[in-house]
């Protein structure tokens, strides 16, 4: 590789980097290669870089027709000469944002902008894309040419691998994304989730910016070692970097003592950005990695899955289009809410938990023993033909628990009159006192639990060849079948099972099982008992034999429909 492949690069801005050093550019261990990308490899070595991610890019499969250097030096020539930015503006589907400067020469944002220009003209199906201008001012640090970033750029967009993509295209694809980096941060984030439900007016406008922190606010140095592991391993790396981003930004916060007083949300994500623009000051591009691949996140077809679950719900309520978003905090409508269970504030603190897409719909009260009395039959007629609910109960003593029930309580008739399993990894029991504390699905966490589940399984069940218990649907401990949106349906389970989410038959209704039940509610919902259970690994709920005083069961209205 040529050392012109750094022209458009102020070199004075490039530390120790070594121009036009040699260096192994082509890889057939994919292991390897893997490795040398997460290690940093190639960041002393500019040449190699850039020979490593033409190699990349050119191995991406691409639509049959992907527009390449000849076409933009076509279109627009391959100029030399300093570029006006002004003479090719931005595509509006960049939504305003800047080009980040990087180690660029000032004179080369010119040329960001006729690369953009092109695309723009040469893929008219883009409608959103705000994190090119990033894309394209990194890619143009390794490129020998604007018809070469070009081509770079055409084909991460053009990328037609089944299950992989590298850049959203579309308003429904970004806000998709931005409520799966949303869930994400539900389940590995715990503790930043908390501070941002704590001091942002609206958390998921402060979310909406991740991609912004990883490809635009990050120094160079850091957004080229992410770009190694981007082009490599894919768009999962950005959730990763992000989730990392936010973990670092939660311990300064913590360390610096800071009151957790609400802000408008426009202040938090400035100081967030504030945090990622001079993140070099307390964390190296190592440690940063090093945290994003210490996080154990679903697979790709697990997030993928997220992902489509959030577009559908997305499209049902017409979102497909930028447009200005309701205040999530606010959909709980406090005029509007009334338990006799849960005051506003606690219920706004209870949708804080729930799935991303549920965030637009605001609670509407489906059942309540004050009114439709205490039978489990009455409980089951207004519940049943209603997915997602919220179970809450108060007892005697005061005490509040409840659950987030992902499905619809008619699954349980599948299994006749016997009680059997059904449900999804997204339910969750949590309690409100002494402090308000979530428990999820215990294969979050710990996902190495699946695997010992399964063998556990297939000696008790007599399982098949391929894995698959005779007779019994495959379970969700399978780690194919982890998604939290594919319905588990078990009969049989061992009473080691980490997926017993609900159940319920004309005796009594369970919430979680394996060794114990979280909640068991009795026919007259009147006595009920918690203790810890396999499924949600939780202490007792409140305490473990009580007496009901009230239990309400909430649906979710689609708040933009009302």
């Amino acid at each position: 590789m040529s050392g012109d492949c750094g022209v458009f690069v102020d070199w004075s801005q490039m530390g120790d980097v070594s121009r036009d050093a040699p260096g192994k550019t082509e890889y057939k261990d994919l292991k390897e290669l893997k490795q040398h990308a997460r290690s940093g490899q190639w960041a002393k070595n500019h040449s190699q870089r850039s020979g490593v991610y033409q190699q990349l890019l050119k191995a991406l499969p691409c639509r049959t027709v992907t527009p390449d250097a000849a076409v933009y030096q076509d279109i627009v020539g391959n100029s030399k000469s300093k570029r006006n930015p002004s003479a090719y503006p931005l595509p509006d589907f960049v939504d305003g944002t800047a080009v980040p400067r990087y180690c660029l020469k000032p004179e080369s944002v010119g040329s960001v902008h006729a690369v953009i220009s092109c695309v723009a003209g040469q893929f008219p199906d883009i409608s959103y894309c705000p994190s090119l201008p990033a894309v394209t001012a990194l890619l143009l640090h390794w490129s020998a040419d604007e018809a070469q970033c070009f081509e770079s750029v055409s084909r991460m967009l053009a990328c037609n691998e089944p299950g992989r993509r590298l850049l959203d295209q579309t308003f429904l694809a970004y806000q998709s994304a931005c409520m799966t980096f949303g869930d994400l941060v539900h389940k590995y984030c715990p503790a930043a989730h908390k501070l941002m439900v704590a001091t942002a007016t609206d958390v998921l406008e402060v979310y909406s910016d991740w991609q912004r922190w990883v490809l635009g606010d990050l120094p160079f140095s850091f957004a080229a070692r992410v770009m190694d592991v981007y082009l490599v391993e894919g768009y999962k790396v950005l959730y990763r970097v992000a989730l990392a981003i936010l973990k670092f930004y939660r311990k300064q916060r913590a360390a610096a003592g800071s009151a957790l007083t609400k802000q408008d949300s426009a202040a938090i994500r400035s100081d967030i950005q504030a945090f990622v623009q001079n993140i070099g000051k307390s964390v190296t591009p190592e440690k940063l990695l090093e945290k994003a691949f210490s996080i154990r996140l679903f697979s790709r077809k697990e997030i993928t899955l997220l992902q489509l679950a959030n577009e559908k719900s997305l499209q049902q309520k017409g979102i497909t289009v930028k447009q200005k978003r309701q205040n999530v905090q606010l959909a709980v409508n406090a005029d509007n809410f009334s338990s006799e269970i849960v005051s506003a504030k606690e219920i706004r603190d209870i949708w804080s938990w729930i799935p991303e897409r549920f965030a637009l719909c605001q609670p509407q009260l489906l059942f309540t023993t004050s009114t439709h009395g205490c039978s489990l039959n009455r409980f089951y007629a207004h519940c049943e033909g209603y997915e997602p609910t919220l179970m809450l109960i108060r007892t005697t003593d005061r005490e509040v628990c409840g659950a987030f029930l992902s499905t619809d309580w008619e699954e349980r008739k599948r299994g006749g009159n016997k009680l059997s399993f059904f449900g999804t990894g997204e339910c969750f029991v949590f309690r409100m006192k002494p402090e308000m504390e979530r428990y999820e699905w215990v294969i979050i966490k710990h996902p190495e639990l699946a695997n010992a589940s399964q063998s556990t399984e297939d000696e008790q069940t007599g399982a098949t060849d391929n894995g698959a218990p005779q007779s019994l649907e495959k379970p969700a401990t399978d780690p194919s079948h982890l998604s939290p949106f594919l319905s588990a349906r078990h009969f049989n389970l061992n009473s080691r099972n980490t997926s017993m989410f609900m159940a319920g038959n004309v005796d009594s209704i369970i919430i979680g099982g394996g060794e114990g039940n979280a909640l068991y509610i009795d026919s007259e919902l009147n006595h009920g008992r918690t203790e810890r259970c396999l499924t949600f690994d939780n202490p007792p709920l409140c305490a473990e034999s009580f007496q009901i005083a009230l239990l309400e069961v909430w649906g979710f209205k689609d708040a933009m429909a009302s």
